[in-house]
């Protein structure tokens, strides 16, 4: 698959798609030379946060040496946090500035956002954290309020759709893209340009509309089942939660779906993570085929892994 989202990723702020408002601000900052030291990036998945937060690292000129991107699903603990600490009171290498962008800000453990709240209170005028989060409440509030918050949305379909011609055409300059195909990724791409990019990509050298819907069936449905794998896997998911995912996957085949879940638990049990045991339960409860019973013998496994009696 062709990863068209990395490749075709807006070098500057004129680039990012469907983010007006926040775009405007941004600009603004840019001009007036007040690009905040405490950036709270916040919005749904594949929007432009990351991507943002890039840009703006540019603008302060600073130097690929003494710029850290951090994915915080990765880390999470304080001892991470107090190691950045400790980097941000030394200069930077080259330029004037050091940033740090911290991805998924919001699974910081809470003695780690206590540590970074310290952080941000007495920022080095050399230093700037970007936060990015597709779920801010999670951040404790005294995080959010130091922070300068840039919210952004879901794009819109004219926009998401002027996006996936605009990719189409410089990657199949003489192709023909069939309407439908067309509409059925933005209809499945939720408002995320990096979805609608990545969905494209598995379909782009298709030849037939029928195998280009089929392709994009199938996308949209391994998503969907992977969304549900991380949901069970959590033990802090809410039942309300899987059964809005539940509803959505009603006209999938719950027989294909119970095996790309066994599928993904096996790697987490082979993996031999913290998860390694839930995972080992979630095969347990659902080993036994849905053949018969259908949604309902999914939606049954489903609430057993929640511990619903």
């Amino acid at each position: 698959m062709i990863e068209l989202y990395k490749k075709h990723r807006p070098k500057d702020l004129d680039g990012i798609v469907g983010q007006h408002s926040a775009v405007s601000v941004l600009t603004q900052m840019i001009e007036n030379d007040e690009i905040p030291h405490t950036l709270l990036l916040t919005g749904p998945s594949g929007v432009g946060k990351t991507t943002i937060a890039r840009i703006l690292r540019k603008h302060l000129k600073c130097n690929a040496q003494d710029f850290t991107e951090v994915n915080i699903a990765d880390i999470r603990g304080i001892d991470n946090v107090r190691d950045i600490r400790r980097r941000m009171s030394l200069c930077p290498l080259h330029g004037k500035t050091k940033v740090w962008l911290l991805d998924e800000a919001h699974k910081l453990s809470g003695d780690a956002q206590n540590a970074l709240l310290k952080m941000l209170e007495d920022t080095p005028k050399h230093v700037y954290f970007f936060l990015c989060t597709t779920e801010p409440g999670k951040l404790i509030k005294t995080i959010r309020t130091r922070c300068t918050e840039i919210a952004l949305k879901p794009i819109g379909e004219k926009d998401l759709s002027e996006l996936v011609m605009s990719v189409y055409h410089k990657e199949v300059p003489k192709g023909h893209f069939p309407e439908m195909a067309f509409d059925k990724i933005v209809e499945n791409s939720e408002g995320s340009a990096r979805k609608a990019l990545v969905l494209l990509g598995s379909i782009i050298h298709l030849e037939s509309e029928e195998a280009m819907l089929e392709a994009i069936e199938k996308s949209t449905q391994e998503a969907q089942a992977i969304q549900l794998c991380c949901l069970l896997l959590n033990p802090r998911s809410s039942w309300q939660n899987i059964s809005k995912l539940l509803k959505e996957l009603e006209g999938e085949e719950p027989e294909g779906l119970r095996r790309m879940v066994l599928g993904y638990m096996r790697s987490v049990l082979l993996g031999s993570g913290s998860l390694a045991g839930r995972a080992g339960s979630i095969i347990g409860i659902f080993e036994r085929n849905f053949f018969d019973s259908g949604n309902a013998g999914l939606a049954l496994a489903c609430w057993e892994t929640m511990g619903e009696k």
